[in-house]
Order: C-alpha cells, then sequence, then structure tokens
C-alpha cells in the first residue's frame, strides 16, 4: 500500500489553516479507510516564513495527531521555494507526494482520482482548471495570455495548471537532479520527461484570508518563469534589432534623395524619431541581457534555495486515529 505526504506551503494562513488541516484530516482518513494509502501517510504544512500565528497552530495541530507535520523555514523564500522544501524533506519518507495550496482553493476531491492515475502508471499527476469563471474578467485574460506568451516562448507548460500535482518518489528525485536557483517548478516539472497525465477540477474561491500574489507579484512571477525557461526573448531582441537596422537604411536613403532634392531642411522629425526608437531599443536589449547576466551570477553563487529550522515529525510509530 502507498505512502502519501501531502505538501502544503504556508504564509500567513492563520485564518484558513485549522479549517484547511480539517477538511485533509478528512479526506486522508477516508483514503485510508479505503485502502487506497497507507497509515504512515501525512500532511505537512510548510511554513515560508509567516508573520501571524501560522506556525503555532501548526505546533498544536502536530501535538494533537501526528499526521500532521510541519517544516519552519528560517526565512520567507517564497511559494516556489517552500514548495521545493517540502518536497525534498518528504521524497525519501513517502511513494508520491502532492502539493497544493492552504487556502482550499484546489479541489481536494481531485486527490481520489490523481491516485488513480499514479496507480495507473503516471509518475506525474497534474491538477488542471477545468474553467476560470470564478476569476475577474482582467485576471482571467492575463492568466490565459501568459500561458499562451510562454508557449510561445519555448517554455513547456501545463495550460491552465498552478501547483497542484502528484509526483511519484521517482519524479521526486529528477527534481532533486535540478540545481536551479530561480525556480519555477510550473516549467521545470515538466522537463522532468516521466509519464504524467491530467485531472481536470473546479477552483474554488478562497475560503479566508487575503490572496498571497497581488498583481505586483503575479507579474513578477509571471517574469521569472520567462526568464528562468526560455532565452528566446533575446532571440526576439536580435530580429528586432536586425529590423530596426534595415529601417534604418531605408530612412538613410530617404535622406538622402530628400537631399539631392534639395530639401534638407526637412527630416528633422523622421531624425529625432529615429534617434529615440534606436535608443529606447538599445536600453531594452541591455536591460534585458542583464536580466540573463543577473539569474548567471545568482547561479553562479550556489547559494542554498532554502533552510529549515524546524522540523516537526515523528519516527516509526502508527498515527492513524479514528
Amino acid at each position: 500500500m502507498k505512502t502519501l505526504y501531502l505538501v502544503i506551503p504556508c504564509y500567513n494562513e492563520e485564518a484558513v489553516l485549522p479549517e484547511t488541516a480539517r477538511q485533509l484530516l478528512q479526506k486522508m482518513t477516508g483514503l485510508m479507510e479505503q485502502g487506497k494509502i497507507a497509515h504512515q501517510s501525512r500532511i505537512v504544512f510548510v511554513d515560508d516564513g509567516s508573520k501571524d500565528r501560522t506556525w503555532e497552530i501548526i505546533d498544536r495541530l502536530h501535538a494533537q495527531n501526528h499526521i500532521y507535520q510541519g517544516i519552519r523555514l528560517s526565512r520567507n523564500k517564497g511559494h516556489q521555494n517552500a514548495i521545493l522544501a517540502g518536497l525534498m524533506t518528504v521524497k525519501d519518507r513517502c511513494d508520491a507526494a502532492i502539493s497544493l495550496d492552504a487556502d482550499l482553493q484546489d479541489d481536494i476531491d481531485a486527490i481520489d482520482e490523481m491516485i488513480e492515475k499514479y496507480d495507473a502508471g503516471n509518475d506525474v499527476v497534474y491538477g488542471v482548471r477545468n474553467a476560470r469563471d470564478t476569476d475577474t474578467f482582467f485576471k482571467k485574460a492575463t492568466a490565459e495570455g501568459y500561458y499562451k506568451v510562454m508557449k510561445h516562448l519555448g517554455a513547456d507548460v501545463v495550460f491552465n495548471h498552478a501547483d497542484y500535482r502528484l509526483m511519484s518518489r521517482r519524479a521526486l528525485e529528477g527534481l532533486a537532479s535540478f540545481p536551479e536557483t530561480n525556480l519555477f517548478l510550473r516549467g521545470i516539472v515538466p522537463m522532468i520527461g516521466y509519464q504524467s497525465d491530467i485531472v481536470y477540477y473546479a477552483r474554488k474561491e478562497r475560503f479566508a484570508g487575503e490572496s498571497k500574489y497581488p498583481l505586483k507579484k503575479m507579474i513578477a512571477f509571471a517574469w521569472e518563469g520567462v526568464t528562468a525557461l526560455s532565452i528566446k526573448p533575446i532571440s526576439l531582441i536580435t530580429r528586432l534589432g536586425l529590423f530596426i537596422f534595415l529601417v534604418s537604411i531605408g530612412m538613410l536613403i530617404y535622406s538622402l534623395v530628400r537631399h539631392f532634392m534639395g530639401a534638407t531642411i526637412t527630416g528633422w522629425t523622421s531624425l529625432a524619431v529615429s534617434i529615440w526608437a534606436i535608443g529606447g531599443l538599445q536600453l531594452f536589449a541591455i536591460g534585458m541581457i542583464g536580466q540573463y547576466i543577473g539569474k548567471v551570477y545568482l547561479e553562479t553563487k550556489r547559494r542554498p534555495k532554502f533552510l529549515i529550522e524546524t522540523y516537526l515529525s515523528d519516527s516509526t510509530e502508527e498515527i492513524y486515529q479514528d
């Protein structure tokens, strides 16, 4: 019987955590009673440097029932690193692990089908939204546009998939071999390449608390994904530079023709526009290249992606409780 671990990153989730824990315990208990997972399966909360009572709640949950485990990072390292910290900590203790957010927007009933897909031989099972009816028009348009842009730029991402996924131990071992400092799991996991499948689910409204991904963070996260997975933007800049160069040759021919026609006073507007356009393009290209150089600089430092301050776990005792 397989051992399943749930990995839940948490940042200031005191408002939702007790209800999340209750629902996840109910789900895991049901799966154990049906014989789908072993009684050694666990629920692991990863506290990503929360400033509220999140860790206090995790500590209390662990004291009440050791099916709950807790990982406390030394400081806030971001959502992606928190997920990775949990997965890498439990990969040698489980047969498969599922990552999901703490806000209860990911439908936990999809876990049953994920397990079925895993039993059918899939190492990775992606949880994919079947609709975006709960999103505003702006969020829906930008999110779907983002996935299309990522595909166009050569990043192999699963459309409408966030970080709700099941990974087998073999897939987790594969993930551990990726040493990137600039982490974007939605693009890295498909690179592992093992057999995968998709489970569709309806995303719910947030149960309580506030979203940890406002527009500013979403834009930064999207940019991180593009620059971490693809060098196509540099190719696009090169092509754009070539196009501007050809336009400048056309402007040169135009200027010479106007000169020999005796109309040398005209052209100031064209000249000014050309200078500003080329200057802006150069600055943009330098900034783009600088982004990649900065990422190379961070990668060469080989800094740890996370440090664990505390790990609340159990040894080998039976922790299943009715």
